[in-house]
């Protein structure tokens, strides 16, 4: 396992990065007011090793998620072992008539949060909450700021001021709290999907996403367990401890170091210990008008990244004495130095912002230079943290330009876990290496649920979509130590798997592809599903690219496959059809069909002009727009595909409707599946739309040339140019510029920046 050296991120890196953005820049920033909070969808901060989701006070207790680290019961598939989490913090003006009021127990309302706001600063990767609470007659002055640095990965904080309008005695209590099992468990390696709905019913639950929002199919959708070891509450040292493991899974640790207000003596200290909660409670005695500052410093490991829990407790008392403005100020300029690859608009302020949100939840939750990928949800339970071909075609190609090293990442963990896969090609009689639907983001193992084993079986496609993501990054890198020593085995091995996989029709002197899911997963068993058999053919081409690219021995049947497998075409021979003949075409497809994906720029499918804007006008045109935008992964390529052709307004149409669909969720932007679930996190739909940017509206392409000129530049209207600042290509730093000239002509110019 790669790990993150533990130290902060260079000086010297913060030093020269450009600091083009101010702090306020209003394109950064998403803020929540009372408003939002029967309606709130929290958001996310994270570093890509640790993640958590925002709460309405911003002082409750919540899980957070570690990267990798997974639940493994066995008749359960795998999913992510939420840890506790360093926010909880709790106060109270003291006992009342009826007992103890405490401030995250308290009805949330405008009345007893006076004057709410949270934002969460995208620049910094802040989040910050304040209000005046009121208890009784007492007023106080709350404010909150959370981080988890980016600059030390094990590190994360949280601040908390009170200033009092009153004189007299409070209360405040600091804790870490264990979280229990989820009940019921359900065996989803086991239960058919008849049998997963009735036992949802049976125990009350529903499938239904509730408000405010959480994941949708939670009930099944739930963490797995952290089970806690050992466990420690220092009172002289002020620090909570403690050690675990996840359900047959990875050992983890955690330690939280407390900070109190400068010269405050509290009247008395409590501390409590008990198998669900480490805590310690205040009692002290405050003065009107005066601020009161107290901090929590969390530092967390797990097996394969980090210490142990006497390291974690060192680097938390550490960040204790260095202080909570120097952990934020290493952390802010580490996020800034991210920001200095960026997409910049000019006359377009709406579309920035949804730059800014959707490029920020990618950063928050990747890992640069490690071998860990990303589940479709990012670091939370959704989609049980699995990673799926979302990872490869919809994810890395929006960050192999911007932020390579992350990028890198993604395609390590097919390296490091091609022995599960070519282990599960050999159970099923094939070649080479058959990566699973949704693969444990640890080992790489088969973790479809047994409801959707159809989806594990045939949806086969994801094969190619591996073998793409890993030629692009090496046309984009031109890394030749890397291809030999990590792309090639994985593109060889997908390749003998494709040999294997096809059919030989004699009779029809062809190669099919038979028994497969189509992408478009309503047709579940179909021969030569077109997506799937272009997909295969243009990973044995790559295979043979990479042979002699490398020198290498390529085997003669993957052209040979690749130029027999047969790819259905309407009776004109115009366009593409989705299926073979024999299947009967459907009348909707998901997202304008499963056609409208063969224009993805990591597919980057040789065509002539006429057949492009004949399948443009199969796929793309006869859709329903607002159908289209209630989901996320239909925009992409009906952006990049409009891009393609010169559709100026389809482009324009496409870009609106992520703003109409319904599937940004206010108030951080956070991006859904789909309009009318709660899938949240989608780094699907985050991935694709900056694609549809980067690659559509620049018509550019990463090729054996490098960044190619495929297409004529497009912007949608209203823009007046659009900037890809600092991309990365072949070791050259680039800013590429599509701008409006006065004539109304779209031009692209590149300037090299190294």
């Amino acid at each position: 396992m790669k790990a993150a050296p533990r130290c902060a991120l260079s000086a010297v890196l913060c030093l020269f990065a450009a600091c083009v953005w101010a702090d306020d820049e209003p394109s950064f920033t998403f803020t929540a007011t009372s408003d939002d909070f029967n309606t709130y969808f929290p958001g996310l901060l994270g570093n890509g090793y640790l993640a958590m989701l925002t709460t309405r006070r911003g002082t409750e207790a919540t899980p957070v998620n570690l990267v990798g680290f997974m639940d493994r019961d066995p008749d359960d598939v795998s999913r992510p072992a939420e840890v506790p989490g360093w926010t909880s913090f709790d106060y109270s003006t003291g006992p009342t008539i009826t007992g103890q009021s405490w401030l995250n127990k308290a009805p949330l309302n405008s009345r007893r949060f006076q004057d709410y706001r949270q934002t969460l600063n995208t620049h910094d990767a802040t989040l910050t909450t304040s209000y005046r609470y009121r208890e009784g007659d007492k007023l106080t002055q709350i404010e909150v700021q959370t981080l988890i640095s980016a600059a030390a990965p094990h590190l994360a904080a949280t601040r908390i001021r009170l200033t009092p309008d009153f004189d007299g005695e409070v209360f405040v209590s600091l804790a870490l709290n264990p979280w229990a099992p989820h009940v019921p468990r359900f065996a989803l390696a086991q239960l058919s999907g008849d049998q997963m709905e009735r036992a949802v019913a049976a125990n009350q639950l529903t499938l239904e996403p509730e408000l405010p929002a959480r994941a949708d199919r939670a009930s099944i959708w739930y963490p797995g367990d952290t089970l806690i070891e050992s466990a420690a509450v220092d009172q002289s040292a002020l620090t909570l401890s403690l050690s675990g493991r996840a359900r047959q899974g990875p050992a983890m640790a955690e330690a939280v170091a407390i900070g109190l207000p400068s010269g405050l003596v509290p009247e008395q200290v409590s501390a409590e210990q008990s198998a669900d909660r480490l805590a310690f409670t205040l009692r002290l005695r405050v003065e009107r008008g005066r601020t009161y500052e107290f901090t929590k410093y969390a530092a967390l490991s797990r097996d394969g990244w980090g210490g142990d829990v006497r390291e974690d407790t060192r680097l938390a008392e550490a960040a204790r004495s260095a202080g909570f403005d120097a952990l934020l100020r290493a952390h802010a300029s580490a996020w800034h130095a991210l920001w200095n690859a960026d997409i910049v608009i000019d006359g377009d302020p709406q579309a920035q912002r949804l730059v800014h949100s959707e490029l920020y939840y990618l950063l928050a939750s990747t890992t640069a230079d490690t071998d860990w990928s990303v589940g479709a949800c990012s670091l939370t339970t959704g989609y049980l943290g699995h990673v799926f071909w979302d990872a490869d075609s919809w994810i890395f190609p929006a960050l192999v330009l911007l932020h390579p090293g992350r990028a890198r990442s993604m395609l390590s963990f097919r390296t490091k876990t091609l022995p599960a896969a070519e282990a599960r090609a050999r159970a099923r009689g094939f070649e080479g290496a058959m990566f699973p639907w949704e693969s444990d983001p640890e080992d790489g193992s088969e973790q479809t649920p047994h409801f959707a084993s159809v989806l594990g079986d045939r949806e086969v496609h994801v094969n190619a979509d591996v073998a793409m993501a890993q030629w692009l990054y090496y046309l984009a890198s031109g890394d030749r130590d890397w291809l030999r020593r990590e792309g090639w085995p994985v593109i060889e091995g997908v390749a003998k798997f494709w040999v294997s996989r096809a059919t030989y029709m004699p009779l029809a002197h062809r190669y099919e592809i038979l028994h497969v899911t189509s992408v478009d997963e309503s047709y579940s068993d179909v021969p030569n599903d077109t997506f799937t058999n272009l997909g295969a053919a243009r990973a044995l081409r790559i295979a043979t690219a990479a042979a002699q690219a490398l020198g290498e021995h390529a085997d003669p049947r993957w052209d040979a496959v690749a130029a027999g497998l047969f790819i259905p075409l309407a009776p004109d021979g115009r366009s593409h059809i989705e299926f073979d003949p024999s299947v009967a075409r459907p009348t909707s497809g998901w997202s304008g069909g499963s056609l409208s994906l063969l224009f993805l720029p990591s597919f980057d499918l040789p065509m002539s002009d006429a057949l492009r804007r004949a399948d443009f006008a199969v796929a793309i045109e006869p859709k329903d727009k607002a159908q289209v935008g209630s989901g996320s992964m239909g925009l992409p390529p009906r952006a990049i595909a409009a891009a393609s052709v010169g559709d100026g307004p389809t482009v324009t149409a496409a870009l609106r409707a992520n703003f109409t669909g319904g599937t940004l969720k206010p108030p951080f932007n956070v991006r859904t599946e789909t309009a009318g679930n709660n899938t949240g996190y989608f780094l699907t739909g985050s991935g694709g739309f900056l694609q549809s940017l980067i690659f559509g509206y620049t018509g550019l392409r990463i090729r054996s040339d490098g960044l190619v000129q495929a297409y004529p530049p497009i912007l949608p209207d209203g823009w007046r140019s659009m900037t890809l600042r600092d991309i990365v290509v072949r070791g050259r730093h680039e800013n590429i510029r599509v701008a409006r000239e006065s004539g109304g002509e779209i031009r692209l110019t590149r300037e090299r920046i190294d």
